[in-house]
């Protein structure tokens, strides 16, 4: 909890009418803790902010965030740890957001995608210009919203793939379910723009590490042919980091010769 007290997950939390369990009213952020270090919480408490202003949610406050996740690591296992920030609006009745923190031991199906990702290319429904234009759709903040995410990864496994790519109605890449696209063409890596997508975290982190190690970096639009094409294509998150595509639409590409390199600049783990 906020205050810093450790409960058991089998413990109850929420109230039968609880927004975030009636309507998927909230929002939240997940993160990697490393030996009991988070990765980039700052970032992670900023996005949450604008995510939370999206929906028009009154988030408590940063300090309380902090120590919370500061007693859920001290509490778990201190290897690789996702933790997740959650805030709900609160009972249907009225009342302040229902905000905890929790911590758990990486599933080890995510560590081994980092070795390798299988997806398929998926229509999202609009294009990036058009969820940028209608910000009540809420395509660039992180909700609790996730039923659409979720049923596209379930078909994805459905179809002999682990993951999604999604492409707009005008043809160009967007991002996957629970990550941002990078591809590679020799030194240079490329991410989809902005507009109706989760603004990447881990993105970031890489760009600046690239950067300094002599990579161009761009954002641009990209073309679902360039995901066959490319050197290499990764799907980018704060928990699982760097997933490089291996197969795409039941056909498979090479894992780029970026791969190593890019995981030593952002610091992935060893499994």
């Amino acid at each position: 909890m906020l205050d810093g007290t450790v409960v058991d997950s089998s413990v109850p939390l929420l109230r039968a009418d609880d927004l975030g369990v009636l309507r998927g009213d909230g929002v939240f952020e997940t993160t990697l803790a490393v030996d009991s270090v988070p990765r980039d919480l700052d970032e992670h408490l900023a996005r949450m902010r604008v995510s939370a202003s999206m929906v028009d949610l009154d988030l408590p406050a940063e300090d309380g965030w902090r120590r919370a996740v500061a007693a859920v690591l001290a509490a778990g296992d201190p290897r690789q740890t996702s933790v997740r920030l959650v805030a709900t609006r609160g009972p249907e009745s009225g009342g302040p957001p229902t905000a905890f923190v929790t911590a758990s031991p990486l599933p080890t199906t995510t560590i081994a995608q980092r070795e390798g990702i299988r997806v398929l290319t998926l229509s999202r429904g609009f294009a990036g210009a058009e969820a940028a234009a209608a910000p009540w759709l809420l395509a660039g903040a992180k909700t609790l919203s996730y039923a659409v995410n979720m049923a596209t990864q379930r078909y994805a496994k459905a179809n002999d793939a682990d993951d999604v790519i999604f492409v707009g109605t005008d043809g160009a890449v967007l991002e996957a379910p629970t990550a941002t696209v990078v591809v590679a063409r020799d030194r240079t890596l490329a991410t989809p723009p902005g507009d109706g997508i989760l603004d990447g975290i881990t993105v970031r982190r890489l760009f600046a590490s690239a950067e300094q190690a002599g990579y161009r970096t761009v954002v641009r639009p990209v073309r679902p042919t360039e995901l066959g094409e490319a050197d290499g294509v990764w799907l980018a998150s704060s928990v699982r980091l760097l997933a490089p595509v291996v197969a795409i639409d039941g056909t498979a590409r090479p894992i780029g010769p970026q791969h190593r390199e890019l995981g030593r600049l952002l610091q992935v783990p060893a499994s």
